[in-house]
């Protein structure tokens, strides 16, 4: 039998954890490329970092809802969650009746979107 030590696990989700990060470096470059260019590399890591920490304390952890939260991030500013200005956000995220993050996060995907077209 196989035994994955809690300091192999570390190692793994570590790794994950940088991958994530270098393909939502490439995203943000290719959707974002004027965010991208007026960050710089660093910053824009900053961000995704912010982004992930941020997402987490909605629960909101797989990559593909972390990806479209920080798009919302981008999109509406760092504190698009707690902006007056943007109360469908903040009425998305105070809802506790969602089933789950990734309904929560495609409810605030399909918001945004129909914001940005208004």
């Amino acid at each position: 039998m196989l035994i994955i030590r809690k300091e192999q696990k570390e190692v793994l989700a570590k790794a994950a954890r940088n991958s994530f990060e270098e393909r939502m470096l490439v995203h943000v470059n290719k959707f974002f490329p004027k965010h991208y260019e007026a960050l710089g590399e660093s910053n824009c890591r900053e961000l995704v970092h912010h982004g992930i920490k941020k997402a987490a304390t909605y629960d909101i952890v797989s990559e593909r809802d972390v990806c479209k939260y920080i798009d919302l991030m981008i999109s509406f500013g760092l504190e698009f969650d707690k902006d007056d200005n943007l109360p469908w956000a903040v009425k998305i995220f105070n809802d506790t009746s969602w089933k789950d993050a990734s309904a929560k996060t495609d409810a605030l995907f399909k918001a945004g979107i129909r914001h940005l077209q208004d």
